[in-house]
């Protein structure tokens, strides 16, 4: 069948992707070599989407109060509750909380419903947890939310600076074509500033390790040094530009000389030199960040502080050089385009501005206009464990994880008058407590737009049918609109009607007063719409894109200048102390996104890393008490999770690291936003994810384990455990506490196998507490079980290879039962290339044995590093390794 043209539904970097459908109901998937974001390459997440399709999990049918009810009882009763309660209590006491999962047009009719009709700006987003800081400093420095880069200007630029963000994991595409300009320009540098040693680090031309939270100092004194040694643009700084003389001021009294910034970011005055003045003598240059900077209560200022080191320089506004903000979602900026954020209004319009307000009323024709800001995600949460808000519908996301002090967020829904929730997947961590579900459409089935990180409109197109009774959320939300009485707003027939609209508002009056500006993609019927290529805005009457802002000098506050905002530098909300003497990150992993609703059905994905993590120095691991490979606790004031520990003197001293994407429905006890302070910062209300105090400690238990399994099984009366799935199989990792008098009896019960009938292979040692139990089916294995007062069990690469065989050899038999394979070359080991398959055993044999020296020569030998590129700092880890094996052999 025909491939259909669709953007990837993960980053922010915006991939074109190209799907063909099988008869089957799944999909071929490959990147689309036309989209100019990726030229046809995806990467390990993109290229498994087809494993994340089907219907198995899925919500297909609205449900009230656990039970199946037909769309119109559900849609009334939404209605209804949200009806009685702003009668009764007000507009600011019902809320709704979206996400950069929704579309451009779900984003603008639920936007619209709330500030035009119901007349509340209680509209906030999960946007708010990772760009809301760089939306503020871009509005503070610019007078509008801009990015004022392409992705080509990275290819351009002789010098790229990435800040708080591993860009080799999380937007690995855009980080290969980085990687790619280098390659091709040796000259060009690359520099990161992060306090960890990531996979990002390792194809770097210098890396800072900053200490967590002083971006602001570092930049402060890359400004004073700039200005002390006269690398000034004073015309564009005179002409352009306000507040310059303040900003040096404050720049000067903070950060001082060199020195006193090296100690203060506790790096090495020589490194920190040699970043300021590559910086100094380098005109291309673009500073990228991501949510090292964002996430943090003083992320505006963050942001600020990287804005105005390029406005001092008059480095904006030409090929390769600007600051950079590398959106976190798919469709984050398509989100603030139409006002996502509660202190937003649709089409870049101010709530705080008559004018606007004016605007956007007079153009919706609407009964109401907001007249001040709604409550950020934090507060808007506060208000309902408080009470304030008595109504929330959730759209595509997953508060009760996601959230800072996600046990406050479990509380709040637990207890608030009418939770609604709208999402693809009937069993989350936040549909638990809801009071209805209603079942939204997913990537594959939804048909709108998305907007990327360098402003560039894409279409996402349905290449699916919808399963069940799921609906777009447009829709769904239009209808609810209707019958809260609204109808005239809401008679949409397709997502083509509503971009239209979007296109149309933000043209609206605006005459060249606002930079978002799409009016030439305005008056596009469903034929139009269906055929339209991605662009980057502004798109004005002629139809062309803009791919650089800012060439004109002119910039969007009234007077048409750019703002210095001074930026003095502010500690963290919480320090550390004796009680707890660490500093939580919190972070994304490789491999899986979010709160892994979708990449959680992924084998590929999950064979990375297959369970939660902790990193951690190992020197804080001596001082704390723990040991590489076990299980901790990790506590803070707000929260505990367990995770196994990993020791690595990548991780900075003085901090642990652990991922976000872990919950209830993969692991009993590995929620981190449980943990994270909610402390925000005070100009976006975006929350401080890297920075909160925290102690770790040994977690004991009696004996460790794991299962793989074809079928699903029950494990919650274990201490300990999570779940990912496997190719055929579910994989269970285990601990537990208690002395077990019976293996045989309690594998038995685990597996399901507790008929005497069962075909059961079994190995027990009690003198070593070693249990080994295998279940089959036929000739094939069904289920296995490994059990030892250790953490370091048998290699699950290995087993894993054998659920894939139709009948067992009687060779893996043997390996069953002594816990390794006979053939030692069976076992892979730990995936390092997902995109491939490719396991770690199998890269160093090849290293070993053919005498290979670059990751290009692994890529040629078994594909490994081949396509995306995410695993390539891996690779050269391991051929380092090696080496210094050899050496330390022949010595």
């Amino acid at each position: 069948m025909n491939a259909v043209k669709t953007t990837c539904p993960y980053c922010g970097v915006g991939c074109g992707v190209l799907a063909a459908p099988r008869k089957d109901g799944g999909a071929d998937i490959s990147g689309d070599p036309q989209h100019p974001s990726n030229f046809g390459k995806l990467c390990v997440k993109g290229s498994a989407l087809g494993e994340t399709l089907g219907d198995h999990g899925r919500l297909l049918y609205p449900q009230m109060h656990g039970e199946r009810v037909g769309w119109d009882a559900a849609l009334d009763h939404v209605a209804q509750g949200f009806r009685k309660i702003i009668d009764e209590h007000g507009p600011d006491a019902v809320a709704l909380y979206v996400s950069g999962q929704l579309l451009t047009e779900d984003y603008y009719v639920a936007n619209k419903l709330m500030k035009g009709y119901v007349g509340t700006a209680n509209i906030d987003t999960n946007s708010r947890l990772c760009m809301s800081s760089a939306v503020a400093g871009h509005k503070r420095a610019f007078g509008e939310d801009l990015v004022p880069i392409s992705y080509e200007d990275l290819e351009l630029a002789d010098l790229v600076v990435l800040v708080g963000s591993n860009t080799a994991w999380c937007h690995p595409i855009l980080f290969q074509r980085i990687v790619k300009a280098k390659e091709q320009r040796p000259e060009m540098k690359i520099v990161v500033l992060d306090p960890r040693r990531t996979a990002t680090c390792e194809l770097a031309d210098l890396h800072l390790p900053l200490r967590a939270g002083t971006d602001v100092t570092l930049f402060n004194g890359l400004l004073t040094y700039l200005h002390q040694h006269g690398v000034v643009d004073t015309k564009f700084v005179d002409g352009h530009t306000t507040d310059v003389e303040r900003t040096l001021a404050i720049a000067d009294n903070t950060a001082g000389d060199l020195r006193s910034v090296a100690r203060a970011c506790r790096i090495e005055p020589s490194v920190l030199g040699e970043f300021y003045r590559m910086f100094a003598r380098t005109e291309k240059a673009i500073t990228a960040f991501s949510m090292g900077v964002n996430q943090s209560g003083a992320g505006t200022d963050k942001v600020n502080s990287i804005i105005n080191c390029h406005l001092l320089t008059g480095r904006i506004g030409k090929p390769g050089m600007g600051p950079f903000s590398i959106t976190g979602q798919p469709n984050a900026m398509g989100g603030r385009e139409v006002g996502g954020l509660a202190n937003m209004l649709a089409a870049h319009m101010e709530l705080a501005n008559p004018t606007h307000r004016e605007i956007v009323q007079e153009f919706w024709k609407s009964p109401a206009i907001v007249a001040k800001q709604g409550l950020k995600a934090v507060d808007l949460f506060n208000a309902i464990d408080e009470g304030k808000v008595k109504a929330v519908w959730i759209m595509a996301t997953n508060p009760v994880v996601s959230l800072p002090d996600a046990d406050k967020v479990k509380s709040a829904l637990s207890k608030c008058e009418l939770v609604v929730v709208s999402d693809i997947i009937e069993k989350t961590d936040t549909a638990a407590y809801a009071h209805v579900l209603l079942p939204a459409a997913g990537w594959g089935e939804k048909d709108g737009t998305v907007t990327n990180s360098d402003r560039r409109i894409s279409r996402q197109r349905a290449f699916l049918p919808l399963p069940g009774e799921a609906k777009p959320d447009w829709w769904i939300i239009g209808e609810v609109a209707k019958r809260m009485g609204y109808a005239e707003g809401f008679n949409f027939s397709g997502a083509h009607e509503v971009f239209d609209e979007h296109a149309r508002l933000s043209a609206y009056r605006n005459e060249g007063s606002r930079c978002f500006d799409i009016n030439g993609l305005s008056g596009l019927d469903r034929q139009g719409f269906d055929a339209m290529d991605p662009i980057q805005w502004p798109v004005l009457a002629d139809a062309k894109g803009t791919p650089r802002l800012f060439e004109n000098g002119r910039y969007f506050h009234a007077d048409g200048k750019a703002r210095f905002i001074p930026t003095p530098p502010r500690g963290p909300a919480h320090a550390t102390d004796a009680e707890f003497p660490l500093v939580l990150n919190t972070g994304r992993i490789r491999d899986q996104w979010h709160t892994m609703t979708r990449t959680g059905r992924s084998p590929k994905l999950a064979s990375h890393i297959p369970e939660p993590f902790v990193d951690m120095h190992p020197h804080d691991a001596l001082m704390s008490g723990v040991r590489d490979g076990e299980l901790v606790r990790v506590a803070t004031r707000w929260g505990a999770l367990v995770a196994r520990l990993k020791t690595t003197p990548e991780q900075g001293r003085g901090a642990v690291f652990v991922p976000i994407h872990w919950n209830n429905q993969f692991a009993s006890d590995a929620r981190v936003g449980a943990l994270v302070n909610p402390a925000v910062d005070p100009v976006s209300g975006e929350p401080e994810f890297k920075h909160t105090p925290v102690r770790v400690e040994a977690f004991g238990v009696a004996w460790h384990g794991f299962i793989l399994s074809r079928d699903a099984l029950d494990v919650d009366g274990v201490t300990w455990w999570t779940r990912i799935q496997g190719q055929q199989f579910i994989r269970y990792e285990l601990g537990g506490r208690g002395v077990v008098q019976n293996w045989n009896e309690l594998g038995r019960t685990l597996l399901n196998a507790e008929s005497p009938d069962a075909d059961w292979l079994e190995y027990s040692d009690k003198t070593a507490g070693i249990y080994r139990g295998v279940l089959m089916d036929g000739e094939r294995i069904k289920a296995c079980i490994y059990v030892s007062p250790r953490p370091d069990l048998p290699s699950r690469a290995w087993l894993s290879g054998l659920f894939g065989k139709k009948k067992l050899e009687d060779i893996d038999r043997v390996g069953l039962l002594i816990g390794e394979p006979v053939n030692k070359q069976a076992d892979t080991g730990p995936t390092v290339c997902s995109c491939f398959g490719v396991g770690r055993n199998t890269i160093t044999d090849a290293i070993r044995k053919r005498g290979l020296k670059t990751a290009g020569e692994v890529t040629a030998c078994l594909k490994a590093g081949g396509n995306c590129g995410s695993c390539v700092p891996e690779i050269k880890s391991l051929i380092a390794q090696c080496a210094a094996i050899a050496e330390e052999t022949a010595a």
